[in-house]
């Protein structure tokens, strides 16, 4: 039970040191995700269009 209640002091302590982002800096990383996201996939999107194509005029 003490190694219990040590690890849980420790884990504690620890999270005092983190640093943790600004609001804002978690929105701006946030948008950046959404938008990087959104455009892999369009461009995706547009090669499977143009591999189906592909495929149909072959067959």
């Amino acid at each position: 039970m003490k190694k219990i209640t040590q690890f849980f002091k420790d884990s504690y302590g620890e999270l005092k040191k983190v640093v943790w982002p600004s609001k804002d800096s978690v929105i701006a990383s946030t948008k950046v995700v959404l938008v990087s996201t959104l455009i892999v996939a369009f461009f995706l999107g547009v090669v499977d269009f143009i591999l189906v194509r592909g495929i149909d005029l072959l067959f």
